[in-house]
């Protein structure tokens, strides 16, 4: 069988009985497209005439093309979770990948803000506007990604139990604590605007929910307007979550769970994080450490 039709019916289902967003299936069709043209140039017409140094080739290629390693590894995943259906249905008799690893990645810590500067921007000087508040808190209380936060309706909330029920990656639902303060300027939100279950809970224009980008813009703008250094965005204040959850903590299972991460080796790079903190604290406090 040809690979391009093997190729589209494996996107197709990605979508309807893996209920992938349009995003995470646009991004490995963009990855298929570069095996599809490297194949095409090789005169390869089937998956099942691909070997092990054909595959090392595509990524050389790639490589000298300007493919950066994170991209690069993002590149031979989609590849690994295409083959791997293909032989689950007898369509592929061998793994064209077998002994193909890609150029290691450095991965690079994310960025957060410490207690003091969390707490300032969410409190703002006193000067937010009752849906900024509500918005920040939430981000700051629950650690919820964009989408998430953006698609929330009435209904989600059980203000009186501290709880937000969110749509995470891949359909997964689960089940958030909210801390206090992002539950009273919630309830300020309601009281200001209604809390029609089914309406948004954060809404931009004639009613509708808000956007990510009007989100990613106010939270840039209050930023800047406190004199931050930093750059603020959505995923930062997820990161800070993450990182103070941790900190104070010590359950990485815990974590996951709130962050709804499938993989707890995502959740991980917060330890790092938070070694980088002790470190630091061991540097400036034991004897031996200090330098003269």
């Amino acid at each position: 069988m040809e690979a391009e039709p093997q190729v589209e019916a494996w996107l197709a289902r990605l979508g309807s009985e893996r209920k992938a967003s349009p995003h995470t299936i646009a991004g490995y069709r963009r990855d298929l497209d570069k095996l599809l043209r490297y194949m095409q140039k090789q005169q390869i017409a089937a998956f099942e005439q691909l070997k092990p140094h054909h595959m090392r080739s595509f990524v050389a290629a790639e490589h000298r093309a300007g493919l950066s390693p994170k991209s690069l590894q993002r590149l031979l995943s989609s590849c690994r979770s295409l083959f791997r259906q293909l032989t689950r249905e007898a369509l592929l008799a061998h793994d064209p990948l077998a002994g193909v690893r890609g150029p290691k990645v450095h991965r690079k810590l994310p960025q957060v803000l410490d207690v003091d500067e969390a707490t300032a921007l969410v409190e703002g000087d006193g000067a937010l506007d009752v849906r900024d508040r509500a918005m920040l808190e939430l981000f700051y209380s629950s650690g919820l990604r964009l989408s998430e936060l953006t698609g929330l309706r009435w209904l989600d909330l059980d203000l009186d139990a501290g709880e937000v029920r969110v749509l995470g990656k891949g359909r997964k639902t689960r089940i958030v604590p909210v801390g206090r303060h992002a539950v009273a300027a919630l309830r300020s939100l309601g009281d200001a605007q209604g809390r029609e279950p089914e309406s948004p809970v954060f809404r931009g224009r004639n009613g509708a929910p808000i956007s990510p980008r009007t989100v990613q813009t106010r939270l840039k703008t209050l930023a800047l307007r406190q004199g931050f250094a930093k750059h603020v965005h959505p995923h930062l204040l997820r990161h800070t979550f993450a990182s103070h959850m941790l900190e104070s903590s010590g359950d990485l299972r815990a974590v996951q769970e709130l962050l709804g991460h499938a993989d707890i080796a995502t959740t991980q790079i917060y330890t790092h994080l938070d070694f980088q903190h002790l470190a630091k604290v061991y540097d400036a406090a034991h004897p031996r450490a200090r330098r003269k």
